[in-house]
């Protein structure tokens, strides 16, 4: 017997612990597999390992070949899996990753229906980029105007301190090289706090589709949550590396490295756990692998248990 490759396996409990994993890991032109409890990624230059349980997201790019033993892994250890385009700046599907409670879900569904808490929860995120300032009246279209003056100041900081010229937010989705260096890598740090923010909502067991300032959208929620951390995280990176790698034609892959190693500096993921439970108002740990059986007058009611039938005076 070879020595075991990848941490032991996880209890369930233990794989709730989002916030203490590595943010995401990109892989292109790889194959992928299995050994133990780590996957093993396979490319012209070799063969590394990599712990399924210690990463958030990983994020397949053009190329990568998965053996159905990978995928066992992955939905074992809980690790959310994004197919994305070339260089990573497009989504095309999302693998279902940790979380079985329904209870982030059901609470962010009760806020979202609801115009008053619709609005509550709208403001308190507009509340967290305006620490200072107090939004609580505020209508929607005024918190707009406050927030695009807010984007439109921090690029121009960003241009300012880096030297970086800048007009204007352009991006292709359909021909990235098309895009100038500082758009090309805005679009790349915007791309990775997106596949962050995903990998945390859908972990939780919140939807990525219930937004409560974007609508209509599957992932409406995911641009909800990820504006709230691209003006301390996407937007100045973008504008850093672009500075110092302006005209290297691979500026996406530094961006990501960049924006991969702030995630872990600044505790981003274990601050993003924090942040969502307490917009939707589950500051507690909430129950895993949990189902019960709903009932109008008695409450939640056990699983799994042989229930007689009921006559009309309720004795069995």
């Amino acid at each position: 017997m070879g020595k075991q490759v990848g941490a032991e396996k996880p209890e369930r409990r233990e794989l709730g612990r989002v916030g203490d994993r590595t943010t995401f890991l990109y892989l292109e032109h790889a194959k992928l597999n299995r050994r133990d409890s780590a996957i093993q990624v396979m490319d012209s230059r070799g063969i590394v390992y990599v712990p399924a349980a210690i990463i958030s997201v990983l994020m397949l790019g053009p190329g990568v070949d998965m053996t159905h033993r990978a995928m066992e892994l992955i939905g074992e250890a809980g690790l959310g899996v994004i197919w994305v385009g070339e260089r990573g700046v497009r989504q095309y599907a999302y693998g279902r990753p940790l979380n079985h409670s329904s209870a982030l879900i059901e609470a962010q569904a009760r806020l979202v229906s609801n115009k008053r808490t619709r609005l509550m929860v709208a403001r308190q995120m507009y509340q967290m980029r305006f620490p200072n300032d107090d939004v609580s009246g505020l209508t929607m279209q005024q918190l707009r105007g406050k927030e695009g003056a807010r984007v439109r100041r921090v690029y121009l900081e960003q241009s300012q301190a880096t030297g970086v010229a800048w007009s204007h937010r352009e991006y292709n989705p359909d021909d990235f090289d098309s895009g100038t260096p500082i758009n090309k890598a805005l679009t790349a740090a915007h791309q990775a706090i997106y596949g962050l923010s995903y990998s945390v909502i859908s972990a939780l067991g919140a939807s990525a589709g219930l937004g409560f300032v974007h609508t209509g959208h599957d992932l409406s929620f995911v641009y909800d949550f990820a504006d709230l951390y691209k003006a301390e995280y996407s937007i100045p990176i973008a504008f850093q590396v672009t500075a110092k790698f302006g005209n290297d034609p691979d500026i996406g892959s530094r961006t990501r490295r960049a924006m991969r190693d702030a995630f872990v500096d600044g505790k981003l993921l274990a601050r993003m756990v924090r942040d969502l439970k307490a917009l939707l108002g589950m500051t507690d740990e909430s129950e895993i692998d949990v189902v019960s059986l709903w009932d109008d007058q008695m409450g939640l009611q056990k699983f799994g248990v042989q229930y007689h039938e009921l006559q009309e005076d309720g004795r069995s």
